[in-house]
């Protein structure tokens, strides 16, 4: 079996040089799910879409079968003093709100745990646990549901950071969204950069294990793009 007939893959909606809208009319026919990546700043600036723009990105994806997927903007921090923790919480609400008309299949996070990375406490690693579990279910309230948050697990944080998962296979009945995407002179890089036995191993178990959330190849630009569905396309998988 190809790995791109078994998959349900994604792309960003940062593939080629353009707006969101832009990037999903390039991705017809391509992708079953787009990620569109939005970012707010302190400042003001945002690349949030307005009311007319999210109509039509509903009536795209719509037309294309596909489904999206939401990247919330920035790492939340969500176990600072108060203020900290509700200005994040309210860029989550705002960005949640403002797409709630695409119907996403998730909302993808960072969850900020600079503060306990290192050393914590037995008790300061409870108390950023219980702060920040409280502020997912608000945010899952928000969302249609707390399964429809998927807490990325990041580069530099051990696996078990946010919970125990030591294998793929022990987190794959909860995980709504896969990235992958290669790591070379930086990471997001082509999946052609990715030994094939080594993506081959990942993707086989996806695909034995009936995965059937999003694979969203996690890359920034048309040839990184192309050249993964490439790797992909060449995958045989059992």
């Amino acid at each position: 079996m190809k790995a791109v007939e078994a998959l349900r893959l994604g792309a960003t909606s940062y593939v080629i040089p353009g707006d969101i809208v832009t990037n999903v009319h390039y991705l017809e026919g391509r992708v079953q799910d787009v990620e569109l990546i939005f970012f707010v700043v302190d400042d003001g600036v945002n690349n949030l879409p307005s009311v007319g723009q999210v109509s039509e990105l509903a009536t795209l994806l719509e037309a294309h079968g596909a489904s999206c997927t939401i990247h919330l903007p920035l790492d939340l921090c969500l176990d600072e003093e108060e203020q900290r923790q509700r200005a994040s919480l309210e860029t989550a609400r705002r960005v949640i709100e403002c797409v709630r008309g695409l119907n996403p299949w998730a909302y993808v996070l960072h969850v900020d745990g600079a503060a306990v990375r290192y050393g914590a406490s037995p008790a300061r690693w409870q108390q950023w646990l219980s702060q920040s579990v409280a502020a997912l279910s608000k945010m899952g309230g928000w969302a249609g549901g707390i399964e429809k948050l998927a807490v990325e697990n990041l580069e530099g944080y051990p696996l078990d950071f946010y919970e125990p998962l030591p294998y793929l296979r022990r987190a794959l009945p909860r995980t709504r969204v896969v990235h992958l995407h290669g790591v070379a002179e930086r990471d997001h890089h082509s999946l052609a950069c990715v030994a094939p036995t080594a993506l081959r191993a990942v993707v086989g178990e996806l695909v034995r294990g009936g995965y059937r959330g999003v694979v969203t190849i996690e890359v920034f630009s048309e040839d990184d793009f192309l050249t993964s569905l490439e790797a992909l396309a060449s995958l045989d998988v059992a």
